[in-house]
């Protein structure tokens, strides 16, 4: 599993727990930041993690706007936890980070929704990534 795949479960994790809790994105990556601190051996996936997730808390307005834009029929906010997280770090990748191919932000989010949440939610992360991905 490459450097960055592992990254993105990372960024999973921070984003998902954030959510789960309640709390700030800010405060699960501080604690994410003290737990890396002490885990040298996995400080390539912890750099690509934290770019993932200052980058969603800095457009993370913009974000969610073109998540409910393009997925039809749902609501931000009635998504499971798992899926919402997944969409913000594909359409960071997709919108903001130049180094990552659209086709490979796409990827890389079903086969994370396929481990990770439901039987439906590889093909609604690839719809909505995808119908995203054509609009801008």
């Amino acid at each position: 599993m490459s450097a960055r795949t592992k990254a993105r479960k990372r960024a999973l994790d921070i984003l998902y727990s954030a959510d789960v809790r309640g709390e700030g994105i800010g405060v699960t990556l501080a604690a994410e930041a003290t737990r890396a601190a002490a885990e040298p051996a996995r400080a390539a996936s912890w750099l690509y993690a934290r770019e993932i997730v200052d980058g969603v808390i800095d457009h993370q307005s913009e974000i969610d706007e073109q998540i409910t834009t393009h997925s039809r029929d749902w609501k931000l906010d009635r998504m499971p936890v798992v899926d919402r997280a997944l969409l913000r770090i594909g359409v960071w990748e997709i919108l903001f980070n130049e180094e990552i191919p659209t086709a490979v932000a796409i990827d890389e989010a079903v086969e994370l929704a396929k481990e990770y949440s439901s039987d439906e939610a590889g093909p609604f992360v690839h719809g909505v990534l995808a119908r995203i991905a054509r609009s801008s």
